[in-house]
């Protein structure tokens, strides 16, 4: 059954927070379910979440919610297990809209979805670790704004 991966052991890092004011736009912001909340990068030329899961994990589906005119052209999942380097699992190519954009092994099997998000193709990926790069952001200052960031599957 897929579920959030993301628990309290769950140990994320971001690139930057807006001002370091971890207190409105930190990393918490990103999993919190709060639809006022988000995390609001610094500038940069790009921005990325690492989140390191207290086991091996099977990712299934990965959604992502920007703020429009803060987000990202490309996008990069790159992953791991135990003292690995990272590895590529997919680029992605999100929307510039205040849509949840959702991936989904549905997707990369070419079943056709019947949801009103934006999707895109994800490969399931058994991992312990995972980063989320953000290139090519939309904001002239290279800012990224991410109001949820969910990752789905199983716990192996």
């Amino acid at each position: 059954m897929t579920h959030s991966l993301v628990c309290p052991e769950t140990v994320s890092r971001v690139s930057s927070v807006l001002n370091r004011n971890t207190r409105q736009f930190g990393k918490k912001h990103l999993f919190d379910q709060d639809e006022e909340t988000c995390w609001n990068s610094d500038q940069g030329p790009s921005q990325w979440v690492t989140l390191e899961f207290p086991q091996c994990i099977c990712v299934s589906q990965l959604q992502i919610q920007f703020q429009g005119g803060f987000s990202s052209r490309q996008g990069r999942l790159e992953g791991s297990l135990g003292s690995e380097a990272l590895s590529k699992i997919v680029d992605f190519y999100p929307e510039d809209n205040n849509s949840l954009q959702i991936s989904c092994f549905s997707c990369w099997k070419s079943v056709s979805l019947d949801c009103s998000a934006y999707t895109f193709p994800v490969p399931p990926a058994e991992v312990d670790r995972l980063k989320v790069t953000f290139e090519d952001t939309t904001d002239f200052f290279g800012r990224v704004v991410i109001y949820h960031l969910r990752v789905l599957g199983e716990k192996v």
